[in-house]
């Protein structure tokens, strides 16, 4: 049980960063990168807002965990992240040698966590990735839902 519980903490951490991003009409999407226990890295879509197709919350998460350890090798990190990684995601993921990527809800249009397809575990790669889907699903895409509501008035 203590696995899914240190799960919930820091997908928990990821949703905040999440409302960080709604907070600026962005897409609620949020990513934390943990090693050892200790956030290192953190970031929130911006692609509105920077206007920059590359905002999204796993690439800020990942460059900002990088800069910390003054590495490309994300060795013994996990990454926490409230939406299904898309394909530049899941490439970067990849690159970046990460071995554990825990998300909380699929991504029916651009999921390439098992979704769509599978390049986190693409055995032509040289890295593949562990990955544990739906940690706190319900909360992750309930944020995704009434973000689309709203953005429609239909809330």
């Amino acid at each position: 049980m203590e696995g899914i519980e240190i799960h919930q903490r820091f997908m928990r951490a990821a949703m905040e960063e999440a409302r960080k991003a709604e907070a600026l009409l962005e897409v609620p999407i949020g990513a934390v990168i943990v090693r050892n226990g200790e956030i290192i890295g953190r970031g929130h879509n911006v692609r509105e807002t920077a206007k920059d197709p590359l905002g999204h919350a796993e690439l800020l998460a990942i460059r900002e965990a990088s800069q910390h350890l003054d590495a490309w090798r994300l060795l013994e990190c996990t990454l926490y992240v409230t939406l299904e990684p898309c394909p530049m995601c899941a490439g970067a993921i990849v690159q970046s040698r990460i071995p554990l990527v825990v998300y909380g809800t699929t991504d029916p249009k651009a999921g390439c966590a098992g979704t769509l397809m599978n390049l986190l575990q693409e055995e032509r790669f040289n890295h593949r990735v562990e990955v544990i889907p739906n940690v706190l699903q319900e909360e992750c895409s309930s944020m995704l839902t009434q973000f689309f509501r709203k953005l429609r008035g239909k809330a």
